[in-house]
């Protein structure tokens, strides 16, 4: 499947999504036949490699697929996002464990997702690991084949650290068999997403199908240069983006519509409602535009054989927070122009900002990235969060 077909599903999802966006919301996870039809669309298979059966695409091709459907539905926008940044660990597996989750080429259906906080406690012994933990915002597990939960790792008792002298994180592969789903995700936002805590214990994980988290991958094409973290981080600002083009599209169908109490004119005809439309689409273009800049150019350096330096990672990282957070602004001025109708459940305009103010949440995109970036622009450690 080339990229080009890819995208062409992704839209025709993006434009069938909406009317399935208020059941998804009520099931609080995506459906099973949706998720199956992300499957055969290649949607998790985006960053997989292609001796697995994945598409191994361009970074443009993924934030593209997320941003289009998530312009029809932002829950289903977050699990694409969460089960195709997942496909990349099958770049760092040892590849007997690649092929027996991910697959042998051909088109591989697998869907794995995770969290990589590490919330779990794996020891060290003889064949793996022994791990028990329990982790929150586990987006999209009730669909999923595979779920890693991010552990720190002991050996006798004593934590492993790296050369650095800090904790390694792994993250730990649980086939869906070995892990317990709880029913906590009652959120004001995304609710779709079917984010549930879940929890496993006393479960072996072999050694080998785990991937330390910062670590380099065995592949070593250009899409892999790219930090785990980072296409994370963009790939949250895509859903932002895609909920913000949303929320374009349902304010200008409303305003063509709406005379608002008291006045004689349609909403669209009102001045200041007209710069608010002009300043949102403004918003949403110049971050998106910013992101491709910096993608090219990560992109451009990975080709050449290089590995991405501090201030390429900064870039896209600055990138993500900024698209996130124009799309917020965005939507707020759409929301509070629309008045009073916002607010209605049958309007979209509500929950497009119920949902793009989860997104912020999220510490890939939040405020302290910027001051993290801002080091690096000032000449001072980053720290670890790149």
């Amino acid at each position: 499947m080339s990229d080009s077909q890819v995208l062409e599903k992704a839209k025709e999802w993006g434009d069938c999504l909406p009317a399935m966006a208020p059941d998804i919301e009520a099931a609080r996870r995506l459906p099973g036949a949706v998720a199956d039809g992300f499957r055969e669309a290649g949607f998790f298979r985006l960053l997989v490699p292609r001796e697995y059966g994945g598409l191994e695409t361009h970074p443009l091709t993924f934030l593209d697929v997320i941003r289009d459907v998530a312009r029809g539905d932002g829950s289903a926008g977050w699990n694409v996002m969460i089960g195709s940044t997942t496909g990349l660990l099958s770049a760092s597996l040892p590849e007997s464990f690649a092929k027996e989750i991910y697959g042998d080429g051909g088109d591989s259906l697998t869907l794995t997702v995770g969290v990589t906080a590490p919330m779990g406690r794996a020891e060290k012994v003889d064949g793996g690991w022994r791990v028990s933990g329990r982790w929150p915002f586990g987006s999209g597990s009730q669909n999923a084949d595979w779920i890693t939960g991010g552990c720190f790792v002991f050996e006798d008792g004593e934590k492993i650290l790296n050369d650095k002298g800090a904790p390694d994180v792994h993250l730990m592969m649980f086939h869906k068999d070995q892990v317990t789903i709880e029913d906590t995700w009652r959120v004001s936002g995304l609710c779709g997403t079917g984010s549930h805590h879940f929890h496993v214990d006393d479960v072996l994980v072999p050694e080998g199908r785990s991937v330390v988290l910062g670590g380099r991958t065995r592949v070593r094409r250009p899409l892999y240069q790219f930090p785990m973290l980072g296409l994370l981080a963009l790939g949250v600002s895509s859903v932002s983006l895609g909920i913000g083009y949303a929320a374009v599209d349902a304010f200008s169908e409303l305003a063509g519509a709406k005379t608002p109490t008291g006045s004689r004119r349609q909403l669209a005809e009102r001045p200041m409602v007209q710069v608010d439309v002009a300043r949102s689409v403004a918003d949403l273009r110049s971050a998106e535009a910013f992101t491709r800049e910096v993608v090219n150019e990560a992109w451009a350096h990975a080709c050449a054989g290089e590995r991405l330096n501090t201030n390429q990672k900064a870039n896209l990282r600055l990138a993500a927070a900024n698209t996130t957070h124009k799309a917020v602004e965005a939507v707020d001025r759409l929301y509070e122009a629309a008045g009073g109708s916002s607010i209605y459940e049958e309007n979209p305009l509500q929950r497009y900002f119920r949902d793009i103010h989860v997104t912020t949440q999220h510490i890939m995109v939040a405020n302290p990235i910027y001051e993290v970036v801002g080091r690096v622009q000032l000449g001072l450690p980053a720290g670890s969060l790149l």
